[in-house]
């Protein structure tokens, strides 16, 4: 295969790969950065920890370079205002929709599905992007969050989905 048509196949399969929202957020400054975000995954339960990974051309990019400290908001479909408002916004903008509190000094969205304020343990760039790996010194859940879901280019409701696979 040509590297276009490799490109082109990993682009429609990460489409139709159903993914959680994120809204990872920092604080350099004084100032809040924000980003929306599918690519995040659980690392380690010892210590637990998590990452994310952020384009390089990513305006909040920088800031979480710099940062000692992150959070990842795990949006709920209360939360979709937020994942709009933090497309369409830039800097301090994308925190004028929602329920912002301070918290060990990085933004938390008091009613995300879950917040996981992290403390940045390491940084590695590949390609386009760099991976943030944070150790959590910071939790929150709410159980009766429904997920908000990204897919194909657009948000799903996945609650309407069978508790247990019928075959």
């Amino acid at each position: 295969m040509q590297p276009e048509d490799i490109l082109r196949e990993f682009q429609g399969t990460m489409r139709h790969i159903a993914a959680a929202v994120y809204a990872i957020t920092t604080k350099v400054d004084g100032k809040r950065y924000g980003i929306v975000a599918t690519a995040f995954s659980s690392v380690s339960f010892d210590p637990p920890s998590v990452l994310v990974c952020i384009n390089q051309d990513a305006s909040a990019h920088g800031p979480l370079m710099q940062a000692d400290h992150f959070c990842v908001n795990v949006l709920g479909l209360a939360n979709r205002d937020v994942a709009d408002c933090f497309m369409t916004k830039k800097g301090e903008e994308r925190f004028e929709v929602g329920e912002w509190q301070d918290e060990m000094d990085v933004p938390v969205l008091v009613n995300a599905q879950s917040s996981m304020i992290c403390k940045t343990m390491d940084r590695h760039r590949f390609g386009t992007h760099t991976i943030f790996i944070g150790e959590l010194v910071g939790a929150h859940h709410r159980d009766n969050a429904k997920p908000l879901t990204y897919y194909d280019r657009r948000y799903i409701d996945i609650t309407a989905a069978p508790d247990h696979a019928i075959f």
